[in-house]
This record gives C-alpha cells, sequence and structure tokens, in this order.
C-alpha cells in the first residue's frame, strides 16, 4: 500500500470545505441587496439641469460681462454706466488670485461694440477672457 492512499478500512476526517452552497447563498444575497437598493432611497425627486461642465470654485464666483441688443453692458446681472467698465473691473479683481471674465454678447451687437469691451476687459488687468457663445444646429 502507497503511503499516501486511502483505502475503504482507514476513512479519516475531510478538512476541506464545500464552498458551492456558501457561493449559491452569497449570490442570492447579492441579487436581493442589488433589487432592494434602489427602492431604498429617500428624499424629494427633483429634475436636475444636465450639463457638462467642471464644477466652479466655491470662494470665486465667474463673472460674466454681457452686452444685450441695445448696447447696454452688463457685469453678471447689474447694468455698467458708459467707460466704467474697466474701474469697476480693475475693483472686482483687485484681490483675486484667478482674473478670469466672460463675454457674452448678442448678436446683433456692432463688432466694434464687442472689441471696445475686450480691449477695457484686458485693460482692467484680467488674464483670461473668454467668450460665451450657443452651440450651433447640427445640418
Amino acid at each position: 500500500m502507497e503511503i499516501g492512499s486511502r483505502d475503504n478500512n482507514n476513512r479519516g476526517a475531510m478538512s476541506q470545505i464545500n464552498v458551492t452552497p456558501l457561493v449559491d447563498v452569497m449570490l442570492v444575497l447579492l441579487i436581493i441587496f442589488m433589487v432592494t437598493a434602489p427602492m431604498m432611497q429617500q428624499g424629494v425627486q427633483v429634475n436636475l439641469p444636465k450639463a457638462q461642465a467642471k464644477a466652479l470654485n466655491p470662494q470665486e464666483e465667474s463673472v460674466v460681462v454681457s452686452i444685450d441688443s441695445s448696447s447696454r453692458i452688463f457685469i453678471n446681472s447689474s447694468e455698467i454706466p458708459s467707460g466704467e467698465l474697466k474701474p469697476k473691473l480693475s475693483a472686482m479683481f483687485e484681490s483675486r488670485t484667478k482674473k478670469e471674465v466672460f463675454l457674452k454678447a448678442d448678436r446683433t451687437v456692432p463688432y466694434g461694440e464687442v472689441v471696445k469691451a475686450m480691449a477695457e476687459i484686458k485693460g482692467a488687468g484680467i488674464e483670461r477672457l473668454g467668450m460665451i457663445t450657443e452651440p450651433s444646429q447640427g445640418k
């Protein structure tokens, strides 16, 4: 008789664990939790807006300079008198680290007015100037 072989007279206890029932139970529990987890969410149902943008830095809001169809200039939502854009922006950005402004102009505004506003923005020490446009419709 060989050393590692067993015969019918010498039955020892098996030291291996049968993991098949354990895996079956775990799979059933996993399926149950996957089905019930969406039902356990609580709160108010809200339709969130969809956007593909990065989150803004909460300490510094972005500044949007707008020019409407009658060539009035706005910083965010407050109207600025003609010629006051450069001093207002200089005062706003003297303590900010991120000197960035977004320019939004109506399509009917003459090109010269937009360039004049861009020159005043750059003259106020703004390092980055972004243009806001609407996405074009695909053909």
